[in-house]
């Protein structure tokens, strides 16, 4: 059996002053606590002490990184692949998901759904009508995993995504359906979602949070 496991990470915490839903729109990159949070991660896969007195880490075997497109994924990868002496792959299959609301605030009030012209939007929850179906961003994403498992054979990747495409792959490889209330997803700023495998099988799924300690008083982050 050949053990490879393949993390898909969210990236930090986002400058968004404005609190729009940014989607895949360019120019959102980390803010200064995001910096932080990518740099905790990167301590703590390659076996950094904990800057709080923890226990000694272990140094994971981190031979592939490779992260989504936007900058804000390409900035969380960056310390990561200098941990490790590798540079940073870019794969379309880890974008963030479309949708309709992008480039609005996204609420009521001031925000979008105080127009009715975009109700409609909102239909069907299932699928969602509002962007990009959940079957097909699992589909991208588990081929984005595939590609990088064969690269990493025998040791360990790190794909660097966003909230809901890794939200979603985790519900499918579980066996969950896809809907859900976004307000119960397990998947913080900066956290680890493992996917374990033993040659092309998977036998776990792991969750951490390595910026646990930069998480209070984090700014929620719209179209992460």
């Amino acid at each position: 059996m050949v053990a490879t496991t393949v993390h898909l990470l969210r990236h930090g915490e986002v400058h968004n002053p404005d609190g729009l839903l940014y989607g895949r729109l360019p120019g959102y990159r980390l803010s200064e606590r995001g910096h932080a949070m990518a740099r905790a991660v990167a301590d703590a896969l390659a076996g950094e002490p904990d800057a709080a007195g923890g226990p000694a880490r272990t140094r994971h075997d981190v031979t592939v990184v490779v992260a989504s497109p936007l900058q804000r994924a390409q900035e969380t990868a960056a310390p990561i692949a200098a941990a490790f002496g590798l540079d940073v792959g870019t794969d379309e299959r880890l974008i963030e998901a479309a949708n309709h609301f992008q480039g609005m605030k996204f609420g009521v009030g001031d925000g979008s759904l105080r127009h009715p012209t975009h109700w409609p939007y909102l239909r069907n929850p299932f699928r969602p009508s509002w962007g990009e179906p959940y079957k097909e961003q699992v589909d991208r994403m588990l081929a984005a995993v595939d590609a990088a498992r064969d690269l990493a054979r025998g040791h360990e990747a790190v794909l660097v995504s966003h909230q809901l495409p890794v939200w979603v792959t985790r519900l499918a490889v579980e066996g969950r359906r896809l809907w859900h209330d976004p307000r119960r997803r397990q998947c913080s700023l900066a956290s680890l979602t493992s996917l374990r495998y033993e040659d092309d099988r998977l036998v776990g799924v792991g969750y951490s949070e390595p910026a646990a300690a930069l998480l209070p008083g984090a700014s929620p982050v719209a179209g992460a």
